[in-house]
């Protein structure tokens, strides 16, 4: 054996372990009907040498056979095959619950896992590889307890098996004996083949998902670019590798199971062979060489199912490493006890705040970016607050820390002067509502998009998109509410996806409602209509809205500037045109612009 392959044997029975701690009863059930199986199996060869010894070899003898002799051979036969059958059928049942078992338990520590650790952590990570993680890992590591149970229990099938080749003719035995030492030298060599390539595939299994996954995410993006070609080619590759890793696989085990089926063959001729010759010599009847032959035959698949599990160990391991990964990460967020007061509007403050990216380049090294630093803002109660500034100013990282979807590194967050780090779980989002850019529809009814299986009336769902801006083009649906809007919302535009995500927030009725550029997708008059709306309907709401539209930013009571993560100025919005020039530059950019186009236009036409 390969000093490699030691560890590998060592870590996976510790894998073993755990899995075998988490369901022993049924476990223990499934290796109780291997034994059965076992030890019936070897019963089979006693029986066939009874039955040859005291019915089959007088019935030839005296050249007839009667109706006793043809009933006691079936009931012999019937009884072991029965008893073997049993068996079975309880290994596979109880192997087959105890694997699925496992593999469900630990499929909901994974994805508990997920929803405990905080976005920047799901920021490092693909959502492929957590997909594979959850699935593909988890089956790698738990399949070991298909194959297992059966060859523990056939260990006792081995040990009886050989008892009783000794007691048949100790000659025939030693000979017989050979076979397994040979079986168990060609195992090992096939385990030492097979291990780093089947290591390999289970990765690139991994790598497939993560590629294909990306591209089923970004299917518009491919599509509108006309990128299919190369997207195509980018999933060729780590495809064809997965393709080679498999075949690797395949030409190991074809090259080695010719070897490994043939040996058991080799040891049944020499036993008949030599067996023949102690037959002539009268030291043993020709039953005795019918039971050893048939003996070495069946006792070849102990070694074989031993064989199989040690071919699970290394996909075990690899799976076991990656599902390991995942429950060992740190940086779960923490929550105290104390509750928001939920009644009226939600006043926010932070204070000092910075805030860090990690960013994993190529070579899988992390590094850190600053997007927030030492910002302290403050929403009051009842107010409209517009967030403004260049892109990659730290808007939406703002929203993000104002409803704890992320900590700061260092200040402090708070709504209604409570720490959001003290509120229990689940205390902030039910007092505030995040409205993203990035508007994401269930592949469900609009009434389903609005409420996410919340008890809301119909009536309720209406006055949110009433809200919303959204019932004229709901009333005109094919199915009004019931009406399903495919997956991400593919049969409604970004500007309707946008009103009822907004609906979905505002049915809430949140104390602090927060819009990360929520209406960007509608037209200008739309939006204007939707913020008046809030305004005039949202008497105990607070919001927090990063605007870039000069017909959104004039509602706010106050407007915060913001460049490179820190807050240049803040007041209303004629104060910050009259004392702040880079807000000035960036509100009036869109108007500068159309009227310097307008002016060439005219210069055109007077030259014309």
């Amino acid at each position: 054996m390969s000093t490699a392959a030691v560890p590998t044997l060592r870590r996976s029975f510790g894998i073993i372990r755990i899995g075998v701690r988490r369901q022993p009863w049924w476990f223990a059930l499934a290796v109780a009907g291997s034994a059965l199986y076992g030890v019936m199996t070897v019963g089979t060869a006693w029986v066939i040498g009874r039955v040859t010894r005291e019915y089959v070899t007088p019935a030839v003898e005296a050249g007839e056979v009667t109706t006793s002799q043809l009933l006691a051979i079936a009931g012999w036969m019937v009884g072991v095959v029965l008893l073997n059958v049993i068996g079975v059928v309880i290994r596979r049942v109880a192997a087959g619950v105890t694997m699925y078992n496992v593999g469900a338990d630990f499929r909901r520590q994974v994805t508990r896992q997920y929803l405990r650790l905080p976005l920047s952590w799901h920021h490092r990570h693909p959502s492929g590889q957590l997909l594979s993680n959850a699935n593909a890992d988890v089956e790698a590591t738990w399949n070991v307890f298909a194959p297992l149970p059966m060859a523990l229990g056939v260990v006792i099938m081995l040990v009886a098996g050989v008892v009783q080749m000794l007691a048949v003719d100790q000659v025939m035995a030693l000979i017989g004996l050979t076979v397994f030492p040979a079986l168990f030298v060609a195992n090992m060599v096939f385990q030492r083949h097979m291990s780093p390539r089947v290591t390999r595939a289970q990765q690139l299994r991994a790598d497939v998902s993560e590629v294909a996954h990306e591209s089923f995410e970004a299917g518009l993006v491919v599509k509108a670019m006309g990128r299919e070609a190369e997207e195509t080619e980018r999933f060729a590759v780590v495809a064809n590798k997965l393709k080679d890793a498999n075949i690797a696989v395949g030409r190991t085990r074809g090259t080695f199971d010719p070897v490994i089926e043939a040996i058991p063959t080799i040891g049944t001729l020499l036993v008949l062979a030599v067996g023949t010759g102690r037959v002539a010599s009268g030291a043993i009847t020709p039953s005795e060489v019918v039971q050893m032959a048939y003996l070495i035959s069946i006792l070849a698949f102990p070694v074989r199912a031993l064989g199989w599990v040690l071919g699970e160990l290394p996909r075990t391991v690899v799976g076991w490493e990656r599902v390991d990964a995942v429950l060992r990460a740190t940086g779960e967020m923490t929550y105290g006890e104390r509750d928001i007061p939920e009644q009226g509007a939600s006043g926010a403050h932070l204070s000092g705040v910075d805030y860090l990216y990690d960013v994993v380049d190529e070579e899988g090294g992390l590094s850190q970016h600053q997007a927030i630093h030492g910002v302290t803002i403050e929403v009051p109660a009842g107010s409209t607050t517009a967030l403004v500034g260049p892109t990659g100013s730290g808007k939406s990282t703002l929203t993000n820390l104002t409803l704890r979807l992320v900590d700061p590194h260092r200040g402090s967050v708070t709504i209604d002067d409570v720490d959001v780090r003290e509120v229990t779980r689940g205390g902030v989002p039910s007092v505030g509502v995040l409205v993203p850019q990035q508007t994401f529809m269930f592949d469900d009814t609009v009434r389903g998009n609005v409420t996410l299986g919340g008890d809301f009336t119909d009536e309720q769902v209406w006055e949110a998109l009433e809200v919303a801006q959204a019932t004229g083009f709901v009333q005109h649906l094919e199915h009004g509410l019931d009406t399903r809007v495919g997956e991400r919302g593919a049969s409604l535009s970004g500007g309707q996806r946008q009103r009822v995500a907004l609906a979905r927030a505002v049915i809430r009725r949140p104390q602090l409602l927060v819009l990360d550029d929520a209406t960007s997708a509608v037209d200008p008059s739309v939006e204007l209509s939707i913020l008046s709306a809030l305004r005039s309907t949202s008497a105990g709401t607070t919001v927090l809205v990063v605007a870039y539209r000069m017909s959104t930013i004039v509602l706010a009571d106050d407007v915060i500037y913001l460049e490179r993560g820190h807050v240049i100025d803040h007041g209303t919005h004629a104060e910050l045109l009259d004392r702040c020039e880079g807000y000035e530059r960036l509100v009036t950019a869109y108007a500068r612009e159309a009227a310097e186009r307008a002016a060439v236009a005219a210069d055109e036409e007077a030259a014309q």
